[in-house]
């Protein structure tokens, strides 16, 4: 059995809802699982570092993802309006307003990222300060957080070109491109954390010298190898061999399509931003504990990013064939579409979840630089492994939302979920007698909650209605008549 199927071999808008689904969803399963290799191994290599430093280190990148991932939603929305639009124009037959979004998109996203990224570099400090890290944290934290907003626009460049290829319903190639730079990044982080010293402090012709930068190295790798697939990724597209096609005479700024892909992508943003911020929000609540806490809390997040790939893959898949099957005229069909993914990533979840609730530690354990930091994330993950069924759910029906062009019902939801539910429970429960157990059901009953919320939402029906294709036509100048070879 062939388990990748190009864009060519995907027929989204007739046929069979669950194998096209299955096959657009499974590249963007093992993508994500890639992306967050880049995570893992930061973690697991700063782990090493000797004494408390290695704790130091795995609380202070505790501390600076969520802001990575609070700067990365700025541009998440602009990434799901490109997706959404080109998707839709792809359903519709629309090849040349796909290619125009397509583009749009790209210039937009690449250009907005570098100015929040200069205006984001003098301001990292102070905000994790503010989240709460300690004196001993604070200075990685803050090192790592410099780097990552200089290279913005490398990261928000690879998120685009992932989104616009899923879009066209071309999941294999973003897929291939990401384990390339993992690869590289994993590489990197031992030379750049440890450093690789000169024999004898005497340089050596031809041999390349690496400073020990501990935290900082590892935003280094993973700035330098985002970079590198962004490149490939602009490379790919401008070619138009695969997927999406972009040129340069459609990236030239268009204000009253910024206004469209603002109008899908803003309430995107929020929703990103949303998670974003709870997680920070968390960090503050989390930080009034010790620094094992905080890292304990970090590995388990960690966790949680590989536990819920296939639902946030799948959630992801749902949009693209909710947007093609809109574009094509067939709503019923999207609609059955998120339905089917629903089912199968509550019980695929649920199983999951049953597992790791009966055998946690040798999950934590290797992530963990003590067996303290382990026990308190063992604790984590019994009290919330048995409800990770529902976040398949809320994935599955927030992707056919997005995809619809309703995006601001799927910031609704996620912003109730995580701002009115989770965070309000686990700071009055944290600050009682249950201590920190506290902050892990706050998890649980959120992740219930988000479900049945986005359940009862999605019977409503409103998300039939999310053509979003009225959208200012491309410049007759702007067209490049060279089809791509996607386009035949």
């Amino acid at each position: 059995m062939n388990l990748f199927k190009g864009q060519s071999e995907l027929e989204l808008t007739e046929g069979s809802i669950v194998k096209p689904l299955f096959y657009l969803s499974l590249p963007i399963v093992i993508t994500n699982l890639l992306q967050v290799a880049y995570n893992i191994a930061d973690t697991f290599w700063l782990s090493g570092i000797a004494g408390e430093g290695g704790t130091d280190a795995v609380a202070g990148i505790t501390f600076a993802f969520p802001m990575v991932f609070l700067l990365i939603s700025f541009g998440m929305g602009l990434s799901v309006a490109g997706s959404v639009l080109v998707a839709q124009h792809f359903g519709a037959e629309e090849r040349d307003q796909a290619r125009y979004a397509a583009s749009q998109t790209v210039a937009w996203a690449i250009g907005g990222s570098a100015l929040l990224g200069l205006l984001a570099y003098p301001v990292v400090g102070p905000l994790i300060d503010l989240l709460g890290a300690s004196p001993s944290v604070l200075p990685g934290a803050r090192a790592y957080m410099q780097v990552i907003a200089l290279g913005l626009p490398f990261m928000f460049g690879f998120f685009v070109f992932i989104a616009l290829m899923r879009g066209s319903g071309d999941t294999i190639t973003p897929m291939i491109v990401m384990f390339g730079t993992v690869v590289l990044n994993i590489a990197l982080d031992p030379f750049l954390i440890y450093g690789w010293p000169l024999v004898d402090n005497a340089p050596i012709v031809g041999t390349i010298a690496f400073p020990e930068l501990g935290i900082q190295g590892a935003a280094i790798a993973t700035v330098f190898s985002r970079g590198l697939a962004t490149v490939v990724g602009l490379a790919i597209m401008f070619s138009g061999r695969r997927g999406i096609r972009v040129d340069l005479r459609s990236m030239v700024p268009n204000l009253g399509y910024l206004r469209t892909l603002l109008k899908v992508g803003l309430p995107a943003s929020v929703e990103s931003t949303g998670r974003a911020l709870s997680v920070n929000a968390m960090l503050i609540v989390v930080g009034l504990f010790s620094d094992p806490v905080v890292a304990a809390f970090g590995i388990g997040t960690r966790v949680f990013s590989v536990i819920f790939l296939p639902a946030i893959a799948v959630g992801r898949g749902v949009e693209t064939m909710t947007g093609q099957n809109i574009g094509a005229g067939k709503p019923e069909r999207a609609g059955m579409a998120a339905r089917a993914a629903a089912k199968a990533m509550f019980v695929i979840l649920s199983v999951l979840g049953l597992l790791i609730f009966l055998v946690p530690e040798p999950i934590v354990a290797p992530l963990s630089p003590s067996a303290e930091v382990t026990a308190i994330g063992v604790e984590f993950m019994r009290y919330t492994a048995l409800t990770f069924g529902f976040i398949g759910v809320l994935r599955a029906f927030s992707g056919s939302f997005r995809g619809a062009g309703k995006t601001l019902v799927a910031a609704a939801i996620a912003v109730l979920t995580l701002g009115v539910i989770r965070l309000p429970v686990a700071y009055i429960a944290s600050q009682s007698w249950l201590g920190v157990r506290g902050i892990w059901i706050g998890f649980l009953v959120s992740n219930v909650a988000g479900a049945v919320i986005a359940w009862l939402w999605y019977r409503r029906g409103t998300w039939r209605e999310g053509d979003v294709r009225s959208t200012p036509e491309p410049p007759d100048d702007a067209v490049d008549p060279g089809p791509a070879a996607s386009d035949d």
